[in-house]
């Protein structure tokens, strides 16, 4: 099966100061491809993964999606965001507007959809990870857990090509966890390209095709999940993987 690249990393540096995050990281993802990428703090996975629309602007090297070099080119940027959707740590709702108002918002102001279709869709998302009963309240009135998961519909609103996860179970109580990894398990099996910063080892062996693990700004192995757990090649991802859990 010939797959499409749809996001192209080539020599990618990233110094935050003296702090040199991301070192000539070079990686290619394919379309449909669900990728978790782990690691210990601070080893560059997260910073890495905002490099992807420019949250953190790239040093050096190359960032190409979907054939659109990522660059200063504000034509650019704006075409890339509008097909590579995120979800945060911080879920990062407008407080002061609605659940249906926080998923219908960007539709609406980015692809100039119609308010009555934008909310119809905003619907049929939140009905998909469960909260269609949550429509009419305010970010305040949900749990930690049910934030995420409009976070997850909001970006799902731009129909994206790609959507990348930085940890989104981490500022979860481990009670809410499980919820939005059953609406992220449910993406994977639809087709869309995912890269997901993860801590949840069981997830990354279940669900994700690919796993990368990063370590000192440098990808230090890039396999499929099996191959990792069952047979890391390098002492560090080693030593990692006996001071987490995996299950």
């Amino acid at each position: 099966m010939n797959l499409k690249p749809i996001i192209e990393t080539c020599n990618v540096d990233k110094h935050f100061g003296a702090f040199h995050a991301l070192k000539g990281v070079t990686a290619t993802f394919y379309e449909g491809q669900v990728t978790a990428i782990i690691g210990p703090s601070g080893s560059g996975k997260s910073t890495y993964l905002r490099t992807l629309n420019r949250l953190e602007a790239h040093d050096a090297g190359s960032i190409t999606v979907d054939g659109i070099e990522l660059n200063d080119d504000l034509k650019h940027l704006d075409a890339i965001r509008r097909e590579v959707g995120m979800v945060f740590q911080s879920f990062n709702l407008f407080s002061h507007l609605t659940i249906l108002k926080n998923v219908a918002l960007a539709p609406m102001r980015v692809r100039k959809m119609a308010k009555a279709d934008a909310e119809a869709k905003a619907l049929a998302l939140l009905e998909r990870v469960g909260l269609i009963d949550q429509a009419h309240k305010y970010p305040v009135q949900l749990s930690g857990g049910q934030q995420q998961r409009v976070a997850i519909a909001r970006a799902l609103a731009m129909d994206p090509k790609v959507l990348l996860f930085d940890e989104p179970t981490s500022a979860l109580d481990p009670e809410m966890v499980n919820e939005v990894l059953v609406v992220m398990r449910e993406l994977a099996h639809t087709g869309i390209t995912m890269l997901v910063v993860t801590h949840e080892m069981g997830f990354a062996r279940e669900v994700a095709d690919r796993l990368i693990f990063f370590d000192h700004g440098v990808i230090l192995e890039d396999t499929t999940p099996a191959e990792f757990f069952a047979n890391p090649a390098h002492e560090r991802a080693k030593t990692f993987l006996s001071q987490v859990r995996t299950n």
